[in-house]
């Protein structure tokens, strides 16, 4: 049997694998090896801190099928019908003569391997901090089985009784929920940004999302720079710009930087964010060279800028593509929007496109609707509040992002996923209004929240709804007796007389929405009104009684709700 081509394949994590079985099975005559640096391949990297919080309670779990098959060498081989080399280090690309020098790193012997074609999926790197004291035991990354075992082992061990997290992204928040909520370890995370995945999601919800780590346990700060770990021959301190930090472990997840040295050596086309340059079929700008994964620049169907994006989902889905393609199907992957979830705890953070300030960075003339509301009916027994917001452009109406916080965590990802799907064929406020949602009492609302949220949107766009955001709000009630404003309850009684009652403040009144009309004459003529009710319905219904008697007012978008999921008091 002649082979009908020679296909080699840089990495052996998650595109590699992938894309050398699709080709086998779209190409049986196909010669097939990957070769993998490390003893680790085939494995799922994103379940490391669910190994590590005891979740998963066998690291070869990460390394095995969906029918609980370990996927092994011999299983590629005999199951695949691909070659998986491990231990082996690609060092060079020589394109003219279309192959790759390796080392064997058992015995530092080198080869050169030919290919007809080449994919490289050699992934992305942990960035370090280059801080004095980094190397010290008891300090590590979360990138690969080997980091896993580490930290597993140690805790397990019972040799921590203080963590560290370095970086609150996916990885650092993860990591922080594993050692806090089963371990019952001392948990501190520190963040050079000023919040929580900043350039993800609105200032409100990453403090909604602080406020729940603070409530389990993790003592976050923020705007603090590492600048030293130290110890006598193991970890001991992590020293901050602002503080010292005893800790037994810390976990530095500072963001992860494309492995694209092979590319650029072999003269591939590198962006500056470091990621290799590919078209919609994932072709480097050799076209008998494919790419893909957390290696790779992407563009941003929103922006159109490139983007790194090292997602596990995203790699097996550009693996098929790769493998279609060496086939000679033809497939394209244009792009991606960049939609995220993490599990923080009893809540889900996830999110979808851009944030607020990343479509201002865009160039983007756009603002930010925050709704809350229940997830369900509201008669339903089970039922939980959804915090969302929606990034619009205010010259198209164009959605180009939205971001959610709740407890019902499968709820909230089906919903941004939704809008996921469709961002990329231009959704606006009008389509997402009227997008069809399921609905039957136990899952939906009968106006689904999506379908609220793009309403209040409409309203906002029109003029006809002039909110402060529960960030804004909070900033506000920090100073709430300076002169000029005057909030307003419009809660149903006895919720709004109990406010009053309780604060105890000249510039807090409560008037239930439906009888203003009746009673405008007890508001102060001198002072803007900030409306408030439980989740901001009732605020936009005042609001609008409020503007047909000439009264100016802003109302609080998501209410009480929404500013006391935020931690602050009222």
């Amino acid at each position: 049997m002649s082979i009908s081509q020679r296909v080699l394949v840089i990495g052996g994590v998650a595109l590699g694998p992938k894309a050398a079985c699709r080709i086998k099975r779209l190409d049986p005559h196909a010669d097939v090896t990957v070769l993998e640096a490390t003893s680790h391949f085939s494995y799922g990297g994103c379940g490391i801190p669910y190994y590590v919080s005891g979740d998963v309670s066998d690291i070869k779990e990460l390394s095995t099928t969906s029918f609980h098959v370990l996927r092994d060498a011999p299983f590629f081989r005999d199951a695949k019908g691909v070659a998986i080399l491990a231990n082996i280090r690609a060092l060079a690309i020589n394109r003219d003569k279309k192959t790759v020098t390796v080392r064997h790193e058992s015995s530092g012997a080198t080869e050169d391997l030919p290919y007809d074609k080449l994919v490289i999926a050699t992934g992305a790197s942990p960035r370090r901090l280059n801080a004095p004291g980094e190397d010290l035991p008891g300090i590590s990354a979360v990138a690969n089985l080997a980091h896993a075992a580490y930290i597993k082992d140690m805790v397990a061990a019972g040799k921590v009784g203080k963590a560290v997290v370095v970086g609150a992204g996916f990885i650092g928040l993860e990591m922080a929920e594993a050692f806090a909520d089963m371990w019952g370890i001392e948990t501190t995370v520190v963040e050079f940004m000023p919040q929580l995945m900043p350039n993800l999601v609105s200032p409100g919800l990453a403090t909604m999302a602080v406020q729940n780590l603070e409530k389990h346990g993790v003592t976050m700060h923020f705007g603090e720079k590492v600048v030293a770990f130290e110890g006598d021959g193991k970890l001991e301190r992590v020293v901050t710009d602002k503080r010292v930090i005893e800790a037994d472990l810390a976990i530095v997840a500072v963001g992860v930087t494309p492995n694209s040295e092979l590319a650029k050596a072999a003269g591939l086309d590198v962006a500056p964010n470091g990621g290799i340059v590919v078209n919609e079929y994932l072709q480097t700008t050799d076209p008998d060279i494919y790419a893909g994964g957390d290696c790779i620049a992407l563009p941003n169907l929103l922006t159109g800028q490139l983007m790194h994006l090292p997602m596990g989902s995203m790699a097996n889905r550009q693996g098929r593509i790769i493998g279609d393609n060496l086939a000679g199907l033809q497939r394209t992957f244009p792009g991606a929007v960049g939609s995220f979830c993490v599990k923080l705890f009893d809540h889900a953070l996830t999110g979808t496109g851009l944030c607020l300030a990343g479509a201002k960075r865009a160039g983007y003339d756009a603002v930010n609707v925050h709704l809350s509301q229940l997830d369900r009916a509201h008669f339903y027994p089970s039922k939980a509040l959804m915090y969302l917001d929606l990034v619009v452009d205010k010259a198209t109406r164009r959605v180009l992002g939205i971001q959610g916080f709740t407890s019902q965590m499968d709820a909230v990802v089906g919903r941004i996923n939704v809008v996921a799907g469709l961002l990329p064929r231009g959704l606006t406020v009008d389509e997402l209004s009227n997008v069809e949602m399921a609905y039957s009492p136990p899952f939906a609302a009968a106006m689904d929240i999506l379908n609220a949220l793009a309403n209040a949107a409409d309203n906002l766009l029109a003029g006809r709804h002039r909110p402060v955001s529960p960030d804004e709000f909070g900033t506000m009630w920090a100073d709430a007796e300076q002169d000029g404003l005057c909030f307003l309850d419009v809660r149903a009684n006895p919720d709004g007389v109990r406010a009053v009652e309780r604060l105890k403040m000249p510039n807090y009144l409560a008037i239930p929405q439906d009888e203003i009309p009746g009673r405008l004459g007890e508001l102060p003529a001198d002072k803007k009104l900030v409306l408030l009710c439980n989740t901001g319905t009732r605020a936009y219904e005042a609001q609008i009684m409020l503007d047909q008697a000439g009264r100016e007012s802003i109302a609080v978008q998501g209410g009480l709700a929404s500013v006391e999921k935020m931690g602050v008091d009222v």
